[in-house]
């Protein structure tokens, strides 16, 4: 059962790891055998829980990813296999925004068959020259893995396409996701062969290895782990569809960094996390954090960037290459619209075919004048609905250059083949306008490439022809992720055909002051926030989460996707009946504040009603005039007042304080106080300020609860100090019910301990016969 305490949020204790000498590690001896794996090994002895690194060697990371960024080809002799680097990877290009220093290492798959007489060669191979760990799935697992469970369930849920349907890819499989959890597991043994978990970062990449987390966690319980997902994450009414969505959610958590391209994206996750997990997040100084058993896991919201040395370098080969000067030629008189898209079905693409054909129905001076260039890279999967969309586009085509081609001019031009980036960047610098009209996309780094080219170096020969005004227009969908960074494009619903055309004729008809002035703001922004700036910023916030993950006491608990670590701060320890009765025989001014259930009352107890032994105790409490007692509960102000009519020199506040009784007001101030909010917090800060203007500031302090509600008492506490409303030398016990997260710094083990701990101090108490002070009234 889920705790309901958690610690504070983002507030993490800052630790000085011991300064220790530095010395580099070896990487172990890679094992190359692949297997069927079984569910999560619930062996708690592989689990690793060190209190502290034993060294604090070179720092490494370990980027995890479904595809390593390596090509791999056959040799002509069809002996073995020759790999280069894949410049086009973002998990390449990232490194480019980590320390210099830092050593990377590479886990994934590869994107041929390698047979397995061959696999020890090649990872071998692929460690000594690359740096790369291959991870080797069988084909039935691969197939089931990324074809079934991410291609037939992930993808389309998380692009807000229900895949529950006869006609979108039938019912939840089950032996799809088996598949996906063998094949997380092998990646999971691939790290753990290569990985120093002291010294090592984890950083996971995208949807495909989203259980990851938990096979890593589960056996390193310390590991600095972030993930980051390069898709949509979809709204909690649609991912609440998903069997599998707990499972998911779990195992994400336990990462110590999430991170989103977009704040809509990280919105949806906490929404999920608090719907069907019952979490809380806070946004604190810029951070965004979810409390999950003592753990603070953070949410880092970056869209990614383009690796700009890439193309500018490829800008200056694309005039040689490509001979921008031929393109030119051939679109000469033309305005040239561009689109870029992987062929699947959520690009848009017909959408952007009906657009322009509305477009040229709406405003015949384009016909003729107007070109959409649509550059189509070829499916990444395969089906019934690609099938179908491959031919819807084919047949708008034909419909639309039929109707308004001419002789020499061809309003579409369709190019159905791969295009490299050297190409592509040719026609980014002819294009007038780029259009984008995903209906769903995770980010489309398209608008910044265009961005970029039209931008040019020096140098080059467009760069010089463009040189006298540099400026770029998008027409892009507001379903994508890079839409909130391009605030001077045009953004459109793509549904919306009528609108989309209005948009690409408005784009082009713009005067060139204004597109120089979008142009200028989109390429500051692009040109600033690249992929090494993006990659930077993960990092960084991932070593400010994890700062203080050696100092904690950590504990692994709960089996298969319910594992997790509780972590808990050095500093919580048992609360000392001999200590607190001594610093309390010392002090003045008391302030007790009591939670009821599961504080003075067991949680189990059918008979909520308060023991003698209860009340005589706290009348004992409540007799000392030194004494400010409050019961603080949840439970409405009618069954507490009965249940404590025998105390009448307590203070009640029920219904976490909206309705709160006054033992002993100040004078002018009557025994009822209605508060103006809802929370215990509030009431603890209304007790304090209330002694502290009397003159009676509380040298002592005894808040105990047992719940998520208690915890807002015990933050108020550390505020109060700050504020001055408490000294710093007051003798504060915040203490919780249990051993588990809280921002208590003391615990008692149950309801009896309580007892006897409040049955000692009532035994210290100096009762007095006075009654000056006593100001008796009903809730």
């Amino acid at each position: 059962m889920m705790s309901r305490s958690y610690t504070n949020l983002l507030d993490l204790a800052s630790g000085n790891f011991p300064v220790m000498g530095r010395e580099k590690k070896r990487l172990p001896r890679v094992m190359t055998v692949p297997g069927v794996i079984s569910e999560l090994d619930d062996d708690q002895a592989n689990s690793v829980s060190s209190d502290v690194p034993s060294s604090l060697a070179q720092d490494r990371i370990i980027i995890v990813a479904n595809q390593l960024p390596v090509k791999a080809k056959r040799r002509p002799d069809n002996k073995g296999w020759s790999f280069s680097w894949d410049e086009d990877s973002l998990l390449l290009q990232l490194k480019d925004g980590l320390p210099e220093d830092m050593e990377v290492l590479y886990v994934g798959s590869l994107r041929v068959d390698i047979d397995s007489s061959e696999q020890d060669d090649v990872s071998q191979l692929l460690l000594d020259r690359f740096k790369c760990v291959p991870a080797f799935l069988p084909p039935d697992i691969l197939s089931k893995f990324y074809h079934g469970f991410c291609k037939q369930h992930l993808w389309p849920l998380f692009h807000y396409m229900l895949p529950f349907s006869a006609n979108h890819g039938g019912r939840f499989d089950r032996s799809l996701w088996e598949a996906y959890v063998a094949a997380n597991k092998i990646f999971s043994q691939r790290v753990i062969e290569v990985i120093n978990p002291e010294d090592d970062y984890v950083w996971i990449h995208d949807y495909h290895l989203m259980v990851l987390p938990t096979f890593l966690r589960r056996r390193f319980n310390r590991l600095r782990m972030g993930f980051f997902l390069h898709s949509p994450f979809p709204s909690s009414e649609i991912y609440r569809t998903l069997p599998v969505r707990e499972e998911i959610l779990k195992a994400l958590l336990n990462s110590d960094l999430i991170g989103f391209h977009t704040f809509d994206y990280a919105r949806h996750f906490l929404s999920c996390c608090s719907r069907m997990l019952g979490l809380e997040y806070q946004s604190k100084r810029g951070y965004i954090g979810l409390e999950y058993y003592g753990r603070t896991v953070g949410i880092k919201i970056m869209p990614v960037g383009i690796h700009m040395g890439q193309i500018e370098s490829v800008l200056r080969l694309a005039d040689k290459e490509w001979r921008v000067g031929e393109l030119k030629q051939q679109f000469e008189g033309k305005t040239v619209l561009l689109g870029v898209d992987d062929m699947d079905i959520f690009k848009g693409v017909n959408l952007k075919l009906l657009a322009m054909e509305q477009m040229l129905k709406q405003h015949p001076k384009w016909q003729g004048k107007a070109v959409l260039v649509q550059i189509a890279n070829p499916a990444r999967g395969s089906g019934k609905d690609l099938e179908e969309i491959q031919a819807e586009i084919q047949a708008s085509c034909k419909r639309i250059n039929k109707n308004f081609g001419r002789p020499g001019y061809e309003p579409v031009v369709f190019i159905d083949r791969p295009v490299s980036l050297s190409e592509r960047a040719a026609y980014y610098t002819i294009a007038e306008c780029v259009v984008v009209t995903a209906v769903r996309d995770g980010m489309n780094l398209t608008p910044y490439e265009y961005i970029v080219c039209r931008q040019g170096v020096s140098g080059s020969e467009s760069s010089s022809e463009m040189s006298a005004s540099k400026k770029s227009m998008l027409v892009v969908s507001e379903f994508i992720g890079c839409s909130p960074s391009l605030s001077g494009a045009i953004r459109v619903n793509p549904w919306n055909v009528e609108a989309t055309a209005e948009a690409m004729n408005e784009s082009i008809s713009m005067a060139d002051a204004e597109k120089q002035l979008r142009h200028e703001k989109h390429y500051r922004y692009v040109s600033t926030h690249d992929v090494a700036f993006w990659a930077r910023s993960f990092f960084q916030d991932m070593e400010r989460t994890c700062k203080d993950h050696f100092r904690r006491r950590c504990w692994g608990i709960g089996l298969s996707f319910g594992f997790r670590v509780v972590a808990l701060d050095p500093s919580f320890r048992k609360l000392s009946i001999d200590y607190i009765v001594s610093a309390y025989s010392r002090s003045r001014n008391r302030a007790i504040l009591l939670d009821y259930d599961g504080t003075v009352m067991p949680q189990t107890s059918i008979n909520k009603t308060p023991s003698q032994e209860v009340i005589s105790i706290i009348n004992m409490l409540c007799g000392d005039v030194k004494n400010n007692v409050f019961v603080v509960s949840g439970r409405g102000r009618d069954s507490l007042g009965k249940w404590f009519s025998p105390c009448k020199k307590l203070g009640i506040a029920a219904e976490h304080g909206y309705f709160m009784r006054v033992a002993r007001p100040p004078p002018g101030v009557g025994p009822t106080t209605p508060l103006g909010g809802v929370s215990k917090g509030l009431v603890a800060e209304k007790i304090f300020t209330a002694m502290a203007e009397r003159g009676k500031q509380a040298d002592f302090v005894l808040c105990i609860g047992d719940d998520r509600s208690d915890e807002d008492m015990f933050e108020i506490i550390g505020n109060a100090i700050n504020s001055g409303v408490l000294s710093s030398n007051t003798s504060v016990f915040a203490c919780t019910v249990g051993q588990k997260p809280s921002k208590a710094k003391y615990y008692l083990d149950d309801t009896t301990e309580v007892i006897i701990m409040l049955e000692a101090l009532a035994e210290a108490s100096d009762p007095t016969s006075s009654s000056s002070d006593e100001s008796e009234s009903s809730p």
